[in-house]
């Protein structure tokens, strides 16, 4: 429990950061729309006379700009973005530092096993992200339904929610097997954020080439992309299977791993 609570306390501050940046990018997205809102159709209208290159980076699609909800679709894209850098970041983060501060001692002097540590540390992790997201929620809630003109978008944020969770979840089990894995503990968030940074590329030239479609099973992105979610109502088995694999293989690897790995003190 002293680890547990040593992890959550030594994450506090930047935690806070991250919430307040995922709010003010939720409300002074929102207020974008307020801004837009009497020209929402000339806005579809002006997306769709868009190069296909951008509406991809943008993350328009099939999105309905003049709703709230719709305009929110696009704004998700980049909090789930977000969310997953800090997911990566975290992970890594958490495995690495006793070696990158050098305060390996620390843990080395403790009489619990390499087992139990990596659980503690995987659990305030967890928790971190779980606040961030449900903050995330919160004011997802509170400002799209300000503008939604009466329509309970509650459930749609919900599973959107749902969706950025998971993939929080996939990218914190990313960082933590890469720093478990590699023994120069200061590169591991380096090459945690590089997968994030490639496989959200990939996401967009999937979405510029339809030649590459077959490749959406190998990135996260499009496992729980907006327009899917908020077109079919919910999420697709066959991402949420290949997500479970994804976060157990990469949870025993970081098990594993660190358990073997021979600590630079």
């Amino acid at each position: 429990m002293n680890l547990f609570n040593r992890e959550l306390k030594a994450n506090r501050k930047a935690l806070i950061i991250w919430c307040i940046g995922v709010v003010f990018m939720v409300a002074s997205g929102m207020a974008k729309y307020s801004s837009l809102e009497g020209t929402g159709q000339s806005m579809n209208a002006l997306m769709a006379d868009m190069p296909k290159s951008l509406q991809a980076i943008m993350g328009t699609g099939s999105l309905d700009l003049s709703t709230a909800l719709g305009y929110f679709g696009v704004l998700f894209l980049y909090l789930a973005v977000m969310a997953a850098i800090h997911a990566a970041m975290l992970g890594s983060n958490i495995i690495a530092k006793e070696e990158r501060d050098k305060t390996v001692e620390f843990l080395l002097v403790k009489p619990v096993s390499r087992t139990w540590m990596i659980s503690a540390k995987l659990s305030a992790a967890l928790v971190n992200i779980l606040i961030l997201n449900l903050v995330t929620l919160a004011s997802s809630i509170g400002m799209v339904g300000k503008y939604a003109a009466g329509e309970d978008v509650t459930r749609e944020i919900v599973l959107l929610m749902l969706g950025m969770l998971i993939l929080q979840l996939i990218f914190l089990v990313i960082g933590t097997a890469i720093a478990a894995v590699f023994k120069n503990a200061k590169k591991a968030t380096s090459l945690a954020t590089g997968i994030l940074l490639f496989l959200f590329i990939l996401s967009i030239a999937i979405d510029l080439n339809e030649k590459l479609e077959g490749l959406k099973f190998l990135t996260p992105f499009k496992y729980y992309d907006a327009k899917l979610v908020l077109e079919e109502g919910g999420f697709e088995p066959v991402y949420l299977v290949l997500s479970a694999l994804l976060v157990l293989v990469l949870i025993i690897v970081t098990y594993v791993f660190y358990r073997k790995r021979d600590m630079n003190v």
